[in-house]
């Protein structure tokens, strides 16, 4: 065994994948390709992942779980007022996403590829995203500070409602110039209406 090959995990993998995707993108990059930048057989990446399926899902998870990870920390932070943490939790998604489209566009438009090949960890994501949200309105309806007799539905429908600054079909929109003041309009009715009545 090689030293390389002793050495191979499947994060190197997975970060090789990543540049041969930017480089061919998702139609023409293939495990060969993957190997060959890794300097090892193609069967030693099988070892770690069975399929070209399996690759692209896990390439695809890494890429969304760098966006949920990121927002834990706000979603996490109880020392916060919830209406605040729920604001900035919103504004940090919007600046993840139009991060990733403005910063590498190549390896965005392959990513929005495979996200549509990749249903379940998609459904995953958007799940582990919405769970966020849903414990920071449980909090501020705990504070009092929020009004919600469904904490999950309310964090559902606020998701749905921003969908446009981060929703990667949007990302066209995300380089204008006043769509920041856009997204704060939203964000200001949203919690407007989420405020609990003064009593």
């Amino acid at each position: 065994m090689s030293p390389t090959t002793e050495t191979l995990t499947a994060e190197r993998i997975l970060e090789a994948t990543e540049e041969v995707l930017r480089r061919h993108g998702p139609a023409k990059a293939t495990v060969v390709d993957v190997a060959r930048a890794l300097g090892v057989s193609h069967g030693s990446v099988y070892r770690h992942f069975r399929t070209k399926a399996a690759l692209r899902e896990a390439v695809t998870k890494r890429w969304l779980d760098r966006t949920s990870q990121a927002l834990a920390g706000i979603a996490a932070d109880e020392g916060r007022d919830p209406e605040a943490r729920l604001r900035d939790w919103l504004r940090a998604l919007f600046e993840a996403k139009r991060r990733k489209a403005g910063h590498d566009p190549e390896l965005f438009a392959t990513y929005s590829v495979l996200v549509d090949e990749s249903g379940t960890v998609v459904e995953e994501h958007l799940a582990e995203l919405t769970a966020q949200l849903t414990g920071i309105v449980e909090a501020g309806v705990a504070a009092g500070s929020l009004a919600s007799a469904d904490p999950a539905a309310t964090a559902g429908a606020l998701f749905h409602a921003t969908g446009r600054f981060h929703d990667p079909c949007y990302a066209g929109e995300w380089k204008r110039p006043e769509i920041e003041g856009e997204l704060e309009a939203v964000l200001d009715l949203m919690l407007r209406g989420l405020r609990a009545p003064v009593r």
